[in-house]
């Protein structure tokens, strides 16, 4: 797993707004920061993605404070930082072109939010070609309402993408099993 990078997605200030409603797993960037630390210590390769909205009420617009990306994951120089505007991190931006000039052949995903732009990264990378191993407790989101009115809690939300894109698209591991094998 020499060629494997960390892909950190949309760890930003923004994200922290309460009008997003419950979230699950208040130990994702603990966990995330954790990785961060060993991937660094080893000298392997860290990816960053940013979301650089375009909607006009979004916390996470470039003019705004909440387009930061959270303390725990910031870049170092040398970290590659790529910018999105939309949900997946390979859609407008040069994150593939690199990760193939690199020799990176698989990902190590954590990041924000599961349901969005985790999953929709993830899915793409492995119809790329990519192995992906997503890091379940290295993520989170938030509740929602189905179309129907039914009310899903943020972990009911997480577990099933989790669930979904486990076996297709991603190995679904934890941050302990990733620092144990790495």
């Amino acid at each position: 797993m020499s060629a494997a990078a960390l892909l950190i997605i949309d760890v930003q200030q923004g994200l922290d707004n309460p009008a997003y409603g419950e979230r699950n797993n208040p130990q994702a960037e603990a966990n995330m920061a954790r990785l961060l630390t060993h991937w660094r210590m080893h000298g392997w390769p860290v990816l960053h993605v940013r979301h650089d909205s375009v909607e006009p009420d979004s916390p996470l617009r470039p003019e705004l404070p909440g387009n930061a990306i959270k303390p725990e994951v910031l870049p170092l120089a040398g970290e590659p930082l790529f910018t999105k505007n939309v949900n997946s991190a390979f859609i407008g931006t040069d994150l593939e072109a690199h990760m193939r000039k690199t020799g990176v052949e698989q990902l190590v995903v954590v990041g924000l939010t599961t349901d969005h732009c985790v999953s929709t990264s993830v899915r793409m990378a492995a119809n790329l070609g990519f192995d992906v191993i997503l890091v379940g407790d290295g993520t989170a989101t938030f509740e929602r309402t189905a179309p129907d009115g039914t009310h899903i809690s943020a972990e009911q939300m997480h577990r099933a993408n989790l669930a979904s894109l486990h076996g297709e698209f991603c190995q679904v591991r934890s941050t302990d099993e990733m620092l144990i094998k790495k």
